[in-house]
C-alpha cells in the first residue's frame, strides 16, 4: 500500500451509488428471480466505467469498482460458495429497538426496492468457495476498464467481507457451532483473498462484525463476551489471509452503515487493542460521524504499530451536508497528530454510499460532491502537514 508522501491520499470504503435500472435487476437476483443476464452484465460495464470516470474527477487516489457487481458488501458469496439457501432471521440493530418513533419515522426509507440484509440465506450445507468465475470475472472487467482511463488511481482495491460478518448474518443450520462455522468461511474466503491480491489490487476486508455486532447479536449479553467474539473473528480473518502480504490488506470497520441513534454503539477504545492482532497493514475506520469522530484520541492511549497506516473517515455516509473542506482538513490533522506521522495517514468516508443494492442515505449527486471536498480538505491538511 501506497503511504501519504507527497501528499495526503484520499480513498473511500468501497460502495458507490448504482442506477436504478442496475438496482432493480439485483435485487430480482437476490430474491431469486429471472434476469435478462446478458443485459445486467451491459449495465454493470457501463455503470462500473462511470463510477471509475467520477472517482478520477473527483480526486479519488485509492478507487474500485464500486461495487457495482454486488447485490450487497457480504451476501454476493450465495453465488459463489456452496452450502447457502433458506432465510437467516437477523436481529435487528439494538439501537433501532430502543427508539420505536424513530423506526416509524425512517419506515418509508425500508419500503424502497433494495436486498434486504436482515433476511439474508443462511449455511443448510458445507460451506466451499464453488469456483474462480466470478471473481476472474470481476477482477478482468475492472482492470479492463481502469485501463481505458487517461489519468489513473494511485493503486486500485478490491473489497471482500469478513469471515466474521458472513458467519453472523448468514446464520448457521449446518455446523456444530459458531467457531466450526466461521473457520469454514474463512478456509472458503482464502480463494478470492488470493485471487484479489494476485491481481494487483489491494484487498480490503470489510469487518462490520467487529464492531457492529456488540448492539446486535451481542446486545444482551456481556463485553466480555464480545471481545471473546472479536478475537475469534480477526483469528479467523487472519486463517482467510494467510500468504498474503500485510501491506496489501486493509481492514474497514464500521459500527453500520445506517442513520440512528448509534448511542449503543461499542466504544472504538474497547475493541482497538484487538483490531491490532489483524494481519493488515492498515485500518479503515469511521470518524467523521457525530458518534465517533472524538475516537481519534485512542491512537494516543493505543499507539498504531509501525507497520500500519490510518485510513480515517472523513466523511460521513448517513448525511446529505457535504463536509467543508476546513472540515475534513481539521479531521486529518488531529488524525495526524494521534498517530504521530501524516505518512500514516489516508482520507476516506466512513463507510460505502450503498452497501446493499438499493439502500443508500446519500443522495447520488452529494456522493460526488462530498468526494471532491474530501480532495479539497486533504488538499489543505497536505499543505500544512507535508509541505511546511
Amino acid at each position: 500500500m501506497h503511504r501519504s508522501e507527497d501528499r495526503i491520499l484520499t480513498t473511500h470504503a468501497g460502495s458507490l451509488p448504482r442506477p436504478e435500472t442496475l438496482v432493480e435487476m439485483l435485487v430480482r437476483k437476490s430474491r431469486g428471480e429471472e434476469i435478462d443476464g446478458t443485459a445486467m452484465a451491459h449495465l454493470i460495464e457501463e455503470s462500473t466505467r462511470d463510477v471509475i470516470q467520477k472517482q478520477l474527477a473527483a480526486g479519488i487516489d485509492v478507487g474500485n469498482n464500486g461495487e457495482q457487481s454486488r447485490e450487497s458488501f457480504f451476501t454476493y458469496v450465495r453465488h459463489r460458495m456452496t452450502g447457502f439457501g433458506g432465510r437467516s432471521e437477523r436481529p435487528i440493530m439494538r439501537d433501532l429497538v430502543t427508539y420505536p418513533s424513530y423506526r416509524k419515522l425512517m419506515a418509508p426509507r425500508f419500503q424502497r426496492t433494495m436486498v434486504d440484509l436482515l433476511h439474508a440465506p443462511k449455511a443448510i450445507g458445507e460451506v466451499t468457495y464453488r469456483d474462480r468465475t466470478e471473481v476472474e470475472l470481476e477482477c478482468a472487467e475492472t482492470l479492463r476498464l481502469l485501463g481505458e482511463q487517461k489519468s489513473k488511481f494511485t493503486e486500485p482495491f478490491m473489497t471482500a467481507p469478513s469471515p466474521g460478518i458472513i458467519a453472523s448474518a448468514m446464520l448457521n443450520e449446518h455446523y456444530s457451532n459458531y467457531e466450526n462455522y466461521v473457520n469454514a468461511v474463512a478456509n472458503a474466503l482464502k480463494t478470492e483473498y488470493q485471487y484479489i491480491a494476485s491481481k494487483g489490487f489491494v484487498l480490503q476486508v470489510d469487518c462490520p462484525d467487529l464492531a457492529m455486532e456488540r448492539h446486535t447479536s451481542y446486545a444482551d449479553r456481556p463485553l466480555k463476551d464480545f471481545l471473546g467474539y472479536v478475537e475469534s473473528n480477526i483469528e479467523a480473518t487472519n486463517r482467510a489471509l494467510e500468504g498474503i502480504d500485510a501491506e496489501q490488506v486493509r481492514m474497514h470497520v464500521c459500527w453500520g452503515n445506517y442513520e440512528a441513534p448509534h448511542d449503543l454503539d461499542v466504544s472504538l477504545g474497547e475493541i482497538l487493542p484487538l483490531l491490532y492482532r489483524a494481519k493488515v497493514g492498515a485500518l479503515v475506520l469511521e470518524a467523521a460521524n457525530p458518534r465517533h469522530q472524538h475516537e481519534y484520541r485512542f491512537f494516543t492511549q493505543h499507539p498504531l504499530p509501525e507497520h500500519m497506516s490510518l485510513v480515517t473517515g472523513v466523511i460521513d455516509t448517513k448525511t446529505n451536508y457535504v463536509e467543508h473542506p476546513e472540515v475534513i482538513a481539521d479531521r486529518l490533522e488531529r488524525a495526524a497528530r494521534a498517530v504521530g506521522d501524516p505518512r500514516r495517514i489516508m482520507a476516506a468516508t466512513d463507510c460505502g454510499f450503498e452497501t446493499s443494492a438499493g439502500l443508500g442515505e446519500v443522495a447520488e449527486e452529494v456522493v460526488w460532491a462530498k468526494l471532491r471536498a474530501m480532495r479539497d480538505g486533504a488538499d489543505l491538511a497536505s499543505e500544512r502537514l507535508l509541505r511546511n
